[in-house]
Formats: structure tokens, C-alpha cells, sequence
């Protein structure tokens, strides 16, 4: 995966004091591209009353479009999010990150966008970095562009949370085959290639590591960027319950994307073990002239249920493979 890395200064269209002529000059171009093009901002949001009408206002200034998909919410945010002049879109109960995007998508999808935007509605993100996030794409050099806030580290990002990003890079990166640094970024952009491609099936926080095993099932040109957060207020969720709901959206993701792994793996790893119990059956038997029927019951079992298992991730690696193909072909 190639990276894209552009100077803040050469491209934040509201940069208040220019280094120079050439930097204002770069960021009044990037400004006008944004006219030039239908952009649509997809804003998940949850009880974001506080943060949801400076977002929409700001985000309006650089987008044609602003969708906000309340995901329930029990406060204000719809009414503040449409007063501000976005687009609602509401779940009447509270279904998810992954279900809130798969709704924006699916209307982006019938506005016929050139690009489209998904940010954060607790205002962690800067929408006038929009330009810097989209710029691969209008040049057509990504199909999604991940806004890392760890490409040039300028944030100032609370220690747990690092380490906590990564430890879900790693996993991400490594269970995906596709590698970012900033694996958990909701300020992404993507071209109408990768919204037509994405269809997520996780609910929750696991989201943006999905994104990652369909842009390699799908061969999506994957970008980053640099991009600055700022924390404005707690976390509403416990930081270790959501990092265990991620981690389990990771592994389910596995299956489903890497059956051969999920299965095969663990699978050998059962068949071995039933093969080194059974060595140890034979030399018991060889000391004492006697067969400990419950040891060869376990050893058989082990044996049978990793092979099952192997198995199981040999077909689904298959078959998927073969859906793949007959995606890749259809389209």
C-alpha cells in the first residue's frame, strides 16, 4: 500500500496565517477543487447534541452535502443537526456505528457523489482538513484515504489510547494484508468505486478494521493523510469494554474473511496436540501393558475435531475464493 504525505501547511484551506504566498495560493486552489466536485459528508452520530451543529456548520462550508444518521439518539442531536442544515437520517433504536454507516452509504449512493466523507460528530474532527482527506482521490490515486492522526503524530492523543491503536494496527494490519497507521480513523474518504464495493456487516466499533479486509478482497487503492484530533470531551464508553467489542468485531471479521486462518490454524494446532497425546499413549501402553482407554478417547477426539476443522477452513477458503471471483467478474 503507497501513502500519501502532504504538509498541513500546503494544504489546510483555513490555515489563519499562511507561511507564505505559495501555501495561501496551494490552499484557495484545494478550496475551489472542492466546488469543482459533488461532495457528501456522511456524519455517524449517538447523543451528540453538545458537538452536532458546529460539525454541520462547518463541514457545509466544504461539502455539498451533510448527512447525519442519529443512531437513536435519546437527546436533541437530530433537531440541532437539521437546524444547522444537514440531512437527517434516524434510527429509531440504537443499532451501531457499522449500521449508521451502511445507511449513509446506501443514500450517498443515490446522490451520485465524486467523493464522499465520513467524520466523527464529536467534533474530534477538522473539517476544513476535508481538502487534505479527499485531494488522493480527486486525483485519482485512492480509492479510500484513511486520515491517520499518527502519520505526523501532531495530536495530542491521551497514552491509552495509543497504545491501544497500536495494538488494533497490528492485529488489523496484519490478519487484513493491508497496513495503515491509524486502523481505528472514522475521517476517511472514499470514491465511488469503494462506495459501490462496501457493504459492512459490523455493527459496532469494528467498522474501520472492515474496511481493510474489503479493500484487499476488493483490490481498493488504500491512502493516508495526516490529520489532527483534538479530545473534547471523556469517552462515553468504558476505553476496555469498546476495545473488547473491537477486538471481537476483528476476530469475527477474520472468519468471515480469512476462513483458512480462523479454522486451519487452530485446527492443526488440535490435531497436533491429539498427535503428541497419542505418542504419549504408546508409551504408556509399552511401560504397562495396558491401553488407558480415556487417553485414546481424548487423542482420537482432538485428532477428529482439528481435522474437521481444517477442513471446514480449506472449503470456505474455496468457496469464498470462488465468490470472489465471480464478483470480480461481475463487476
Amino acid at each position: 500500500m503507497s501513502k500519501v504525505t502532504v504538509t498541513r501547511e500546503q494544504l489546510d484551506p483555513l490555515s489563519p496565517e499562511p507561511a507564505d504566498e505559495q501555501a495561501h495560493s496551494t490552499s484557495s486552489t484545494c478550496t475551489d477543487t472542492l466546488h469543482d466536485h459533488k461532495i457528501v459528508v456522511i456524519v455517524p452520530v449517538y447523543n451528540e447534541e453538545r458537538f452536532i451543529g458546529s460539525v454541520v456548520l462547518k463541514t457545509k462550508e466544504f461539502a455539498d452535502v451533510v448527512l447525519v444518521i442519529d443512531d437513536g439518539s435519546t437527546d436533541g442531536t437530530s433537531a440541532v443537526a437539521r437546524a444547522a442544515g444537514a440531512e437527517i437520517i434516524r434510527h429509531e433504536q440504537n443499532q451501531g456505528k457499522g449500521a449508521a454507516l451502511n445507511t449513509g452509504f446506501s443514500r450517498a449512493r443515490e446522490l451520485a457523489p465524486d467523493v464522499v466523507v465520513t467524520l466523527d460528530g464529536d467534533g474530534q474532527h477538522f473539517p476544513e482538513e476535508l481538502c487534505l482527506v479527499i485531494k488522493p482521490v480527486l486525483e485519482d490515486q485512492a480509492d479510500i484515504v484513511v486520515g491517520s492522526r499518527y502519520l505526523e503524530e501532531q495530536s495530542d492523543v491521551p497514552q491509552h489510547r495509543v497504545w491501544g491503536h497500536r495494538f488494533f494496527n497490528i492485529v488489523t494490519n496484519q490478519l487484513s494484508g493491508v497496513a495503515v497507521t491509524d486502523s481505528q480513523s472514522g475521517f476517511r474518504a472514499f470514491s465511488r468505486r469503494a462506495l459501490d464495493a462496501i457493504s459492512l456487516r459490523s455493527k459496532g466499533f469494528s467498522v474501520e478494521s472492515e474496511m481493510q479486509f474489503v479493500a484487499n478482497d476488493c483490490n481498493l487503492r488504500v491512502h493516508e493523510v495526516p490529520i489532527t484530533i483534538k479530545y473534547l470531551d471523556k469517552p462515553k464508553r468504558s476505553v476496555i469494554s469498546q476495545g473488547l467489542v473491537v477486538l471481537g468485531g476483528i476476530l469475527r471479521l477474520v472468519g468471515q474473511h480469512r476462513p483458512l486462518l480462523y479454522f486451519g490454524v487452530p485446527g492443526i494446532i488440535v490435531s497436533l496436540i491429539g498427535l503428541i497425546w497419542g505418542l504419549r499413549i504408546i508409551g504408556l501402553y509399552n511401560q504397562h501393558q495396558v491401553l488407558p482407554v480415556g487417553y485414546v478417547f481424548i487423542s482420537v477426539l482432538l485428532i477428529t475435531l482439528g481435522t474437521v476443522s481444517l477442513f471446514a477452513g480449506l472449503i470456505l477458503h474455496s468457496v469464498r475464493g470462488l465468490l470472489i471471483d465471480l464478483l470480480h467478474r461481475g463487476s
